[in-house]
Protein backbone atom coordinates (compact mmCIF):
# COMPACT_ATOMS: atom_id res chain seq x y z
CA UNK A 1 0.00 0.00 0.00
CA UNK A 2 2.94 2.40 0.44
CA UNK A 3 4.35 1.62 -2.61
CA UNK A 4 1.11 2.54 -4.40
CA UNK A 5 1.00 5.78 -2.12
CA UNK A 6 4.46 6.75 -3.25
CA UNK A 7 4.02 6.32 -6.66
CA UNK A 8 0.44 7.68 -7.96
CA UNK A 9 1.80 9.78 -10.44
CA UNK A 10 3.69 6.75 -11.98
CA UNK A 11 0.77 4.51 -11.57
CA UNK A 12 -1.66 7.37 -13.29
CA UNK A 13 0.90 7.86 -16.07
CA UNK A 14 0.89 4.17 -16.66
CA UNK A 15 -2.91 3.44 -16.58
CA UNK A 16 -3.48 6.14 -18.78
CA UNK A 17 -0.52 5.10 -21.08
CA UNK A 18 -2.78 1.11 -21.19
CA UNK A 19 -6.08 3.67 -21.80
CA UNK A 20 -4.60 4.90 -24.78
CA UNK A 21 -3.10 1.85 -26.19
CA UNK A 22 -6.61 -0.09 -25.81
CA UNK A 23 -8.38 2.90 -27.63
CA UNK A 24 -6.08 2.71 -30.37
CA UNK A 25 -6.84 -1.05 -30.62
CA UNK A 26 -10.46 -0.72 -30.17
CA UNK A 27 -11.47 2.46 -30.98
CA UNK A 28 -12.72 1.99 -34.16
CA UNK A 29 -14.54 -0.68 -33.86
CA UNK A 30 -16.07 0.77 -30.90
CA UNK A 31 -17.30 3.58 -33.20
CA UNK A 32 -18.65 1.14 -35.35
CA UNK A 33 -15.98 1.71 -38.38
CA UNK A 34 -14.95 -1.55 -40.06
CA UNK A 35 -11.22 -1.49 -41.13
CA UNK A 36 -9.54 -3.72 -43.98
CA UNK A 37 -5.93 -3.83 -45.00
CA UNK A 38 -4.85 -2.47 -47.93
CA UNK A 39 -4.75 -6.24 -49.42
CA UNK A 40 -8.47 -6.89 -48.21
CA UNK A 41 -8.83 -3.49 -50.20
CA UNK A 42 -7.39 -4.95 -53.22
CA UNK A 43 -9.67 -7.76 -52.94
CA UNK A 44 -12.99 -5.41 -52.42
CA UNK A 45 -12.21 -3.35 -55.15
CA UNK A 46 -10.91 -6.17 -58.35
CA UNK A 47 -14.06 -8.81 -56.58
CA UNK A 48 -16.85 -7.08 -55.75
CA UNK A 49 -16.74 -3.65 -57.47
CA UNK A 50 -16.46 -1.60 -54.55
CA UNK A 51 -15.96 2.13 -54.79
CA UNK A 52 -12.91 3.86 -53.63
CA UNK A 53 -13.99 6.97 -51.60
CA UNK A 54 -10.85 9.26 -51.25
CA UNK A 55 -11.65 11.80 -48.13
CA UNK A 56 -8.19 13.76 -48.98
CA UNK A 57 -7.65 17.52 -49.77
CA UNK A 58 -7.76 17.65 -53.53
CA UNK A 59 -3.60 19.08 -53.42
CA UNK A 60 -3.04 15.90 -51.47
CA UNK A 61 -5.69 13.45 -54.22
CA UNK A 62 -3.72 15.01 -56.97
CA UNK A 63 -0.37 13.86 -55.74
CA UNK A 64 -1.16 10.58 -56.16
CA UNK A 65 -4.74 8.73 -56.03
CA UNK A 66 -6.27 4.76 -56.68
CA UNK A 67 -6.74 4.70 -59.95
CA UNK A 68 -10.72 5.33 -60.50
CA UNK A 69 -11.11 6.64 -56.93
CA UNK A 70 -13.73 9.38 -56.18
CA UNK A 71 -12.54 12.07 -54.43
CA UNK A 72 -15.04 14.24 -51.66
CA UNK A 73 -12.61 16.10 -49.02
CA UNK A 74 -14.39 15.01 -45.60
CA UNK A 75 -15.24 18.62 -44.71
CA UNK A 76 -17.62 18.42 -47.76
CA UNK A 77 -18.98 14.51 -47.46
CA UNK A 78 -21.70 15.38 -45.80
CA UNK A 79 -23.57 17.91 -48.62
CA UNK A 80 -22.11 15.65 -51.01
CA UNK A 81 -23.89 12.19 -49.73
CA UNK A 82 -26.46 12.08 -53.33
CA UNK A 83 -23.51 11.79 -54.96
CA UNK A 84 -22.96 8.85 -53.40
CA UNK A 85 -26.60 7.11 -53.16
CA UNK A 86 -26.04 4.66 -56.44
CA UNK A 87 -23.21 3.20 -54.71
CA UNK A 88 -25.53 2.92 -51.32
CA UNK A 89 -25.79 -1.64 -51.61
CA UNK A 90 -22.38 -1.76 -53.08
CA UNK A 91 -18.97 -2.03 -51.04
CA UNK A 92 -16.76 1.36 -50.38
CA UNK A 93 -13.25 1.79 -49.28
CA UNK A 94 -12.80 5.35 -48.05
CA UNK A 95 -9.19 5.82 -47.71
CA UNK A 96 -7.42 9.44 -46.33
CA UNK A 97 -3.60 9.65 -45.91
CA UNK A 98 -3.10 7.81 -42.44
CA UNK A 99 -7.12 6.09 -41.40
CA UNK A 100 -8.58 9.12 -39.33
CA UNK A 101 -10.20 11.07 -41.93
CA UNK A 102 -11.17 8.06 -42.93
CA UNK A 103 -12.41 6.58 -39.79
CA UNK A 104 -14.44 9.76 -39.65
CA UNK A 105 -15.78 9.55 -42.67
CA UNK A 106 -16.75 5.85 -42.39
CA UNK A 107 -18.89 6.97 -39.39
CA UNK A 108 -21.07 9.60 -41.02
CA UNK A 109 -21.82 6.69 -44.05
CA UNK A 110 -22.97 4.67 -41.46
CA UNK A 111 -25.19 7.21 -40.34
CA UNK A 112 -26.22 7.88 -43.81
CA UNK A 113 -27.24 4.32 -43.98
CA UNK A 114 -24.29 3.10 -45.64
CA UNK A 115 -23.61 -0.17 -44.22
CA UNK A 116 -20.36 -1.38 -46.37
CA UNK A 117 -18.26 1.22 -46.09
CA UNK A 118 -14.19 0.30 -44.59
CA UNK A 119 -11.99 2.06 -43.69
CA UNK A 120 -8.61 1.10 -45.35
CA UNK A 121 -6.38 1.22 -42.13
CA UNK A 122 -3.21 3.64 -42.65
CA UNK A 123 -4.66 5.06 -45.44
CA UNK A 124 -2.36 5.86 -48.84
CA UNK A 125 0.37 5.43 -46.72
CA UNK A 126 -0.38 1.76 -45.90
CA UNK A 127 -1.50 1.48 -49.25
CA UNK A 128 2.08 2.79 -50.33
CA UNK A 129 3.77 0.80 -47.97
CA UNK A 130 2.20 -2.33 -49.51
CA UNK A 131 3.63 -1.37 -52.16
CA UNK A 132 0.64 -0.90 -54.66
CA UNK A 133 0.23 1.52 -57.39
CA UNK A 134 -0.99 5.03 -57.24
CA UNK A 135 -2.36 7.61 -59.84
CA UNK A 136 -0.33 10.56 -60.43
Amino acid sequence: MQFMQDNIPMILVAVSSGLMLLWSFFGNSIRGVKEVSSAAALQLINYKNALVLDVREVAEFNAGHILNAKQIPLGKLNESIGELERYRTQPIVVMGSNGQRSAAACVLLSKHGFELAYNLAGGVQAWQKAGLPLKQ
